[in-house]
């Protein structure tokens, strides 16, 4: 019987830990089964951190921690795109920096992190425009600092990941798709959120319509769900803060049983191309925020990861997608013993 296209599966680990400590992140990883996980906010002992700001210091402990839990880091889940492409004062709290200071500060920053962390990819965003402006009048400049990031990148045999999200110039599938295409570039790829659509008052026939858009430059899937939003504005301003009725996989109004019904067919092709840019798989992101999310992050909780790993399972069973969570036999070979 011909083996199942499959899937890595890992989750922005902060999520599940109440007090963002390393150690309550890694116990939950480990525990749900992960052998992958997205790095952002940790406490490694002196405070939360976003990963950007972790000194060396605090990098080696979380390695020598990943040693010790069977862990590989997925992805930076790194905030790099989440400023002002103007400096403009429009009512937000978005920050503006020089692009020129940006990209040799933060950009290379992002890429030393994933060097010292062993992983291929940075996950990133498409910067704001003017609050209210029309997104598609900034997609030029927003490609011309994306396409920079993505060379910068490159040169480092690295991978720069494009989520959508609301409020950002990228924020559906058709502007991801758009700056895709202009930027042209080996070191771009997207990374598709339903969840983030769903918030923005699209349905589940906008959002898989945008699902196909962003498929030819797709490189990874950020897992999270949203109940249905009514009397929004398609694209519209969304105050993220507020967002609270985030579901596990199954529940929302993303539909994604089709969503992942439809990844299964290019799997093949497209862990093919990734791992000839050194990337293990194709990755499944669970950023579940089923206690709440906003701007830069969301919490689940140890209970809401776990509900959020099942509900992802039982999707991607329904669908015939092949994934791997530990077993007693990886628990024997951690303890150099073989399971025969």
């Amino acid at each position: 019987m011909p083996k199942a296209p499959s899937v890595l599966l890992s989750a922005i680990a902060d999520e599940s830990a109440f007090h963002l400590t390393a150690v309550e992140q890694f116990t939950a990883m480990a525990a749900m089964g992960l052998e992958y996980y997205s790095l952002r906010f940790v406490d490694v002992g002196r405070g939360v951190k976003n990963v950007m700001a972790l000194s060396l210091a605090e990098i080696q402990k979380l390695r020598h921690l990943e040693d010790e839990y069977g862990l590989n880091v997925a992805s930076i889940a790194s905030p790099i795109g989440k400023i002002k492409l103007v400096d403009r004062n429009d009512g937000t709290k978005n920050r503006y920096v020089p692009f020129k200071s940006y990209l040799a500060k933060d950009v290379r920053k992002a890429c030393e992190l994933a060097h010292a962390f062993e992983t291929k990819l940075i996950r990133g965003f498409s910067f704001y425009p003017p609050k209210d402006a029309d997104p598609r009048d900034y997609l030029d400049e927003a490609a011309d600092r994306i396409g920079q990031i993505a060379e910068v990148c490159h040169r480092s045999d690295l991978t720069f990941g494009l989520e959508g999200e609301a409020n950002l110039v990228g924020r559906s599938g058709e502007l991801l798709a758009e700056i895709h295409r202009r930027v042209n570039h080996p070191g771009l790829v997207l990374v598709f959120d339903a969840a983030n659509l769903v918030v923005q008052g699209f349905s589940p026939a906008d959002v898989f319509r945008q699902w196909q858009a962003m498929k030819p430059g797709l490189g990874w899937v950020h897992i999270k769900d949203y109940r249905k939003v009514t009397a929004t504005r398609k694209g519209a301003h969304v105050e993220e803060d507020s967002l609270a009725n985030f579901v596990p996989a199954d529940r929302g109004a993303a539909n994604h049983a089709k969503i992942l019904a439809d990844l299964r067919g290019m799997l093949p092709a497209l862990a093919r191309k990734l791992e000839r840019r050194g990337i293990p798989g194709v990755f499944l992101d669970l950023e579940p925020h089923v206690r709440g999310g906003g701007q830069f992050g969301g919490t689940s909780g140890p209970d809401g990861m776990g509900i959020a790993l099942r509900a992802l399972c039982r999707v991607l069973d329904q669908t015939s997608i092949g994934y791997h969570l530990r077993d007693f036999d990886d628990l024997l070979a951690a303890r150099g013993i073989d399971a025969d």
